[in-house]
Formats: structure tokens, C-alpha cells, sequence
């Protein structure tokens, strides 16, 4: 399961932390989702999920002062004593004594931002969805082609790193090459990136390793992408079919997503960059309703009925 420390966190979200005396780094987050206690502080635990992070914002604020003394100071004796990982005010409420000795008693960090809270909640939704999100790591090259994010595959010395730097010098972006991380947003959307150890940086077989972001500078070179589709080299066999009219289209899955795949057979002399090129072009005329393919089935069958009346 995947997990970011509650330090990294505040840090990446900017959050102040209230209560100093607890480590942050110790506590491990994994839940995606984020909760606003307002039913708990009204007393209704059931269902309550105590793993994801809580989040005091206007409401919950507002009712808790509205209660009496001791009703509120037990209403939030029951939730830090929940096991929740960290409790966050928004707008900078301040805490009042009672709840900062609740923190230390039950080791449950107190964080504040100056952020209204629905802002808040959305900025950290999406940094826990990107943070906590599946991930695998594949060998291939990911490249940024007309705007469409082209995962390169194949076996060792094809010559995917080759075709990713023509590509580049034809004015296009590298994000990975050799190590690819994918990471699952959501049900149709895959990103992916390279490990901070190897990015902006391309292996060359009989050259060695050279910084693409040095060479030719940031406009070539991009830190993550969404992935569109997957282009897989092959060694050229004429023992093999493939596919020439691109009328059955092919898949390789990641983590539960599939992605349409164009496998390439290469030998001397074809230019993969350009094969590259003209895939993404393609698929792209593919997404906005245009599909070769079938144009030429339909010519062909408009030939056929045209040349039986006659």
C-alpha cells in the first residue's frame, strides 16, 4: 500500500504545525480521502473511518463554539481518541488550550493553514491522489508528441532511446527514458515520469549517458505526462504479420488501465522517429472521430456497390 509521511506532506501543502512536541515524520498517511468531522462532533461515530486525515473548516468550527463547554470538550475527546492521523483548521482557527492538550495526550499533530477550507480541501486531494496513487515502474521511453504522451517499448538495444532523441530534435519533449514510473490517477488516466535518480538524462549505446535538459535545453524536456498510447519496437521478421491496415487495435494493460498499442517491426533504414510521429498524429485524428481505416473500408465497399451496377 502506498503511504507519504505527514511531514512531507505539510511541507508540500505548507501547513504550520500547531504541536512541535510530535514528530511528524513518524506518521505514515494512507488514505486518499479527507474528512470534515461535523457529524462526529455531533456525536455520530458510526462509519467513521478514523484513517484519513480531518479537517476543521467554517461549519465545523462554528458548531463546535456554539456548543456548550463541556458537550464540545467531549465531543472532541471522542475524535482525537479515534486514532485519527492529524487534525487541520483552516482559515487559522486558533485552538484553544483544551484541544492542544488533547493533542499531546492522544500524539495527534495539530496543523493549521490560511487557506479557506474548500480551496484547501481540493489543493489536497489532488496531492494525496498524485502522492498515494499505484504505482509500477517499467523498462521503456516516454516521450511528449504533439501534446500526446507516447510510451516507446521494446526489448534492450532496439533502439527506443535513439528514436527519443531524434525525436527530440525534431522539436518534441522527453520525460523518461530506460526507467518509466506509471502512476494510476484514475480509472483512464495513467501518468507517467522519470525516477528522480535518472531524469532529463539518456543513455546512449557507444556514447554513455548525456543530460538532454544541458544539451538542448527545458523546452525539450518535461517532468510528467498523461499517457496516450504505446508504441512497441520489434525486430523485423518476415515470418511475422502485422498489422497493416490498423483496423484491430491492440492493448497493454498497467495497473488495471489499458492503453492502445502500435507494435513497429524495425530494420535498417526506417526511421522510427517519424513511425513515432505519424502514430500519435494518427491517434489523435482517431480520438477527434477520423479513422483512415475505415474511410478506406468504406471507399472500398462504395467501389464494390458501384461496380455491381454497373
Amino acid at each position: 500500500m502506498s503511504c507519504i509521511t505527514l511531514e512531507k506532506l505539510a511541507e508540500s501543502l505548507q501547513l504550520t504545525n500547531l504541536t512541535p512536541e510530535i514528530p511528524l515524520e513518524d506518521i505514515l498517511i494512507s488514505s486518499p480521502e479527507l474528512n470534515r468531522p461535523a457529524l462526529q462532533l455531533a456525536g455520530f461515530m458510526k462509519y467513521f473511518d478514523a484513517e484519513r486525515i480531518q479537517i476543521i473548516g467554517m461549519v465545523e468550527h462554528e458548531y463546535a463554539e456554539s456548543l456548550p463547554r463541556a458537550q464540545r470538550e467531549k465531543a472532541f475527546e471522542q475524535l482525537m481518541g479515534a486514532g485519527i492521523p492529524c487534525l487541520i483548521l483552516a482559515r487559522d482557527f486558533k485552538p484553544s488550550p483544551y484541544l492542544l492538550g488533547l493533542a499531546l495526550r492522544y500524539r495527534v499533530p495539530l496543523l493549521s493553514t490560511s487557506l479557506p477550507t474548500s480551496f484547501f480541501e481540493a489543493r489536497a486531494l489532488r496531492q494525496l491522489q498524485v502522492s498515494l496513487a499505484p504505482m509500477v515502474a517499467i523498462h521503456g521511453v516516454l516521450v511528449d508528441v504533439f501534446g500526446e504522451g507516447v510510451l516507446v517499448l521494446g526489448d534492450s538495444g532496439i533502439g527506443k532511446s535513439e528514436a527519443a532523441l531524434e525525436l527530440i530534435k525534431r522539436g518534441h519533449r522527453l520525460v523518461a527514458d530506460d526507467m518509466v514510473e506509471i502512476r494510476r490517477y484514475s480509472e483512464n488516466e495513467l501518468v507517467g515520469r522519470a525516477p528522480d535518480v535518472t531524469r532529463y538524462l539518456m543513455e546512449l549505446r557507444g556514447i554513455g549517458v548525456v543530460d538532454v535538459k544541458a544539451l538542448y535545453g527545458v523546452e525539450c524536456v518535461e517532468d510528467e505526462k498523461h499517457i496516450s498510447m504505446a508504441i512497441r519496437l520489434e525486430a523485423w521478421d518476415q515470418t511475422k504479420i502485422f498489422n497493416r491496415l490498423g483496423m484491430k487495435e491492440e492493448y497493454v494493460e498497467y495497473l488495471g488501465n489499458k492503453l492502445v498499442c502500435y507494435t513497429v517491426p524495425m530494420r535498417p533504414g526506417r526511421n522510427s522517429a517519424v513511425i513515432i510521429e505519424t502514430a500519435a498524429v494518427n491517434f489523435r485524428q482517431k480520438r477527434m472521430g477520423y479513422d483512415a481505416a475505415r474511410e478506406l473500408e468504406r471507399r472500398v465497399e462504395e467501389k464494390m456497390k458501384s461496380d455491381r451496377r454497373c
